[in-house]
């Protein structure tokens, strides 16, 4: 079923919300970019995990987040955990969890993606962890070679419902200029009301 209810960050919880949250099937998506970006605060992910609260990963908005990069709020979600919790919360294959299925199941949709199986929408991407920002890997658990060194610039293919509409590290679907002018004259436009 879909969720009725996703709140983001979810920051600033007491025990009685976390109850609610939980009792009412609530979903949250975290945002760890854009909460350190604005000191928002930092959200007890293990804690809403651990009582069965559903947590996916989020990148906000653009105002708030500025790259909308998912490699890169998996690394912040690991590492902001880590301070208040020790080096062993928040381990890469949990963090990856949340940035797939997590997130589909926040959004009611894990019977169509999130994982590869039979039945899902193709929904992939394809990394070239063969480089210099990769090696040497002291850990050959992939799991952390991607949330801990892997970057959207290692990004080779992406396809979506079996589309193949990145490949080789360009866009195959967009006009590139065409879309970076129109966003550039949208925000031109809507500056101009201000």
């Amino acid at each position: 079923a879909r969720p009725n209810l996703v709140l983001a960050h979810s920051i600033w919880l007491d025990d009685e919300e976390k109850r609610i949250i939980r009792e009412r099937g609530v979903k949250v998506t975290h945002c760890p970019g854009s909460n350190l970006k604005l000191a928002s605060g930092i959200a007890e992910v293990p804690e809403l995990m651990r009582s069965g609260i559903p947590v996916g990963l989020g990148a906000d908005g653009a105002p708030c987040n500025n790259n909308l990069d998912m490699f890169q709020e998996m690394r912040l979600s690991a590492y902001m955990q880590k301070v208040g919790h020790g080096p062993t919360v928040m381990n890469a294959r949990t963090v990856l969890r949340m940035a797939t299925i997590g997130g589909a199941e926040v959004l009611g949709m894990e019977r169509k993606i999130g994982s590869i199986e039979t039945g899902k929408l193709a929904d992939l991407i394809l990394l070239d962890l063969e480089d210099y920002h990769v090696y040497p890997s002291f850990d050959a658990d992939w799991f952390s070679r991607v949330v801990y060194a892997a970057t959207r610039g290692d990004v080779e293919m992406v396809m979506i419902d079996g589309q193949v509409v990145m490949e080789g590290r360009q866009v195959l679907t967009l006009d590139k200029p065409r879309v970076l002018a129109g966003a550039n004259r949208a925000l031109q436009k809507l500056l101009r009301r201000l």
